[in-house]
């Protein structure tokens, strides 16, 4: 017994450490990777903004961004909080059509530039919660209302109370 819950709990810990040594870089840090242009989100419907992000353009952190591709037009990214990062927000137009865009900023003192992608769809990536119980087959045959667990709560209790009388009938010889 002891040397299967040792074997478990190794296995446990190895998988762990295995998880964590396997965990993207992405999250090291804080803000924009340097040397490319971040949209968020990456996926908008006609009519979205979209926040650009990068800290590519140094100590200055401004820059000018292009979406005119998507049909956005132009616009400023500003230094933010975040030391050497730029940030700007563009409108992502109501007759923009399906498809994958790039999205360009020009560094405003070395000129250097930097690209990121827009995915424009035609439905909306917003997340949607389950509703409703999970059909695994296990429990709730009555349901999962509160009326239906107090039925099946009171069908266990009297097959538990007759279980039991029979029993106590079988132990006391008077037959079944």
């Amino acid at each position: 017994m002891r040397r299967t819950a040792r074997l478990l709990t190794g296995t446990a810990l190895a998988v762990a450490a295995a998880g964590l040594a396997t965990a993207p870089a992405a999250y090291a840090g804080d803000g924009a990777a340097p040397g490319r242009l971040d949209v968020y989100p990456s996926s908008v419907v006609p009519g979205d903004g979209a926040t650009v992000n990068t800290a590519a353009c140094g100590e200055s952190g401004s820059a000018a961004g292009d979406a005119t591709a998507v049909g956005g037009g132009t616009f400023a990214l500003a230094p933010t909080t975040h030391r050497g990062e730029a940030i700007g927000r563009f409108t992502v137009p109501s007759s923009a059509q399906p498809g994958t865009y790039e999205i360009v900023a020009t560094c405003g003192e070395s000129g250097r530039r930097v690209a990121g992608d827009l995915e424009v769809t035609l439905t909306s990536a917003a997340q949607v919660h389950p509703r409703g119980s999970v059909k695994t087959g296990v429990g709730g045959a009555l349901g999962p209302g509160p009326v239906q667990t107090a039925a099946g709560v009171t069908a266990l209790a009297v097959a538990a109370a007759g279980g039991t009388w029979l029993l106590h009938r079988r132990a006391r010889g008077d037959g079944i």
